[in-house]
């Protein structure tokens, strides 16, 4: 998330977050938070309406990860910044659980189409089969039993 969204969430303005990050500098390591290249801002504010006012910024934003959102309730004392810190983190875990279900579900899908595809051929000779038993009588042929003369 970039610091102008962060802040409005916090309900601190950008430079107040940014002044609290760069004074707990060690509580983010580069892991945590980096600074948006200036091609970086432009396909963000490309890709996103709400970021026009960036286009113009003479500052580059800053863009936390999961790590440094729920490091800033820790530099930002406010309640409304703990309330939001513990709903952001709440929506994280929630959307860990949906692509760890997302993944088991392809791995499930996929291993389902490879048993499929092995038994194929197996269901096709069994319907073959079928099909010769299930003829009609004048179709098989009759073997005459018995001795001629």
């Amino acid at each position: 998330m970039l610091d102008n969204d962060l802040a409005l969430l916090y309900g601190v303005t950008t430079k107040r977050l940014n002044e609290q990050v760069k004074r707990n500098r060690k509580r983010f390591p580069d892991d945590f938070m980096f600074q948006l290249t200036p091609q970086e801002r432009k396909k963000v504010v490309a890709m996103c309406d709400h970021l026009k006012p960036l286009r113009f910024s003479p500052h580059l934003p800053y863009a936390f990860t999961e790590q440094g959102v729920a490091m800033l309730s820790g530099v930002l004392h406010s309640d409304r910044a703990i309330k939001v810190n513990i709903h952001i983190m709440r929506t994280f875990t929630k959307l860990r659980e949906l692509l760890l279900t997302h993944r088991e579900l392809s791995l499930k899908v996929k291993t389902l189409e490879k048993k499929c595809a092995f038994h194929d051929g197996d269901i096709k000779t069994i319907f073959d089969v079928l099909r010769k038993l299930l003829g009609s009588p004048a179709a098989k042929e009759k073997r005459i039993l018995g001795f001629r003369l």
